[in-house]
C-alpha cells in the first residue's frame, strides 16, 4: 500500500521563511579581507536553492530581496532600501535568483549517490554563482561606468576562493539534509 503525503501550507510557509532568515543571518555575518567584506550570503543563497528546491527557494529570495526594498535592514552591512537594492551591487542581489535557481533545478538530476549528489549540486552552485556575478557585474559596470576589468577585479576576483569554499559546504549541507525535508 503506498501512502499519500499532503502538503502542509504551515510546513511550506516554514520552509520558506527558514530559507529567509538563514539568508539574512548570513548576509550579516562577514569577514573583512579587503575593501569589501566577505560574507556567508552566497553560501545561504545556493544552500537554499539546493535544499529546499526552487517551489520553496524563489519564493524565499524573491521575499529577502522585497524584505530589503521596503526597508527591513536584511542586506550585508546591515542596509536596506532601494539605495542598497538599487546601487552599485544591486545586480549581485537580483543576481541571486540565478544562483538559487540553478541549484534548485539540478534537484531534477536523478543521481543517488551522495557524492555524486554534492558534485552535482556543486556544478550547479558554481554555474549559479557565475550568472550571478555576470548579472552584478554588467550592472556595477553601467552604475560606475567603469570597465569590466575594473569591475572583476573589485567585485569577483578576491571573491573566488571564499565562494568555491562556501559553495562545496553549501552542496554538501544540502545534500546531507535534503533526506529531512518533505518533497516539494
Amino acid at each position: 500500500m503506498k501512502t499519500v503525503t499532503r502538503k502542509s501550507i504551515a510546513r511550506e510557509c516554514a520552509y520558506i521563511a527558514l530559507a529567509v532568515c538563514l539568508i539574512t543571518v548570513c548576509a550579516w555575518i562577514s569577514f573583512p579581507i579587503g575593501a569589501v567584506p566577505v560574507t556567508l550570503q552566497t553560501f545561504a543563497v545556493c544552500f537554499t536553492g539546493a535544499l529546499f528546491g526552487w517551489k520553496r527557494g524563489i519564493p524565499a529570495i524573491l521575499i529577502y530581496i522585497f524584505m530589503g526594498l521596503i526597508g527591513i535592514p536584511v542586506f550585508s552591512g546591515f542596509k536596506a532600501g532601494g539605495a542598497a537594492l538599487f546601487g552599485p551591487t544591486g545586480g549581485y542581489i537580483f543576481g541571486f535568483i540565478f544562483a538559487a535557481l540553478i541549484p534548485s533545478l539540478a534537484k531534477f538530476i536523478p543521481v543517488k549517490r551522495a557524492a555524486a549528489r554534492c558534485a552535482v549540486f556543486y556544478s550547479a552552485n558554481i554555474l549559479g554563482l557565475a550568472v550571478c556575478y555576470f548579472f552584478g557585474t554588467v550592472w556595477f559596470v553601467l552604475m560606475y561606468k567603469c570597465t569590466v576589468a575594473y569591475a572583476l577585479m573589485l567585485c569577483v576576483v578576491p571573491f573566488l576562493v571564499p565562494d568555491f569554499i562556501k559553495l562545496f559546504l553549501a552542496a554538501v549541507l544540502a545534500v546531507r539534509l535534503e533526506r529531512y525535508l518533505s518533497p516539494v
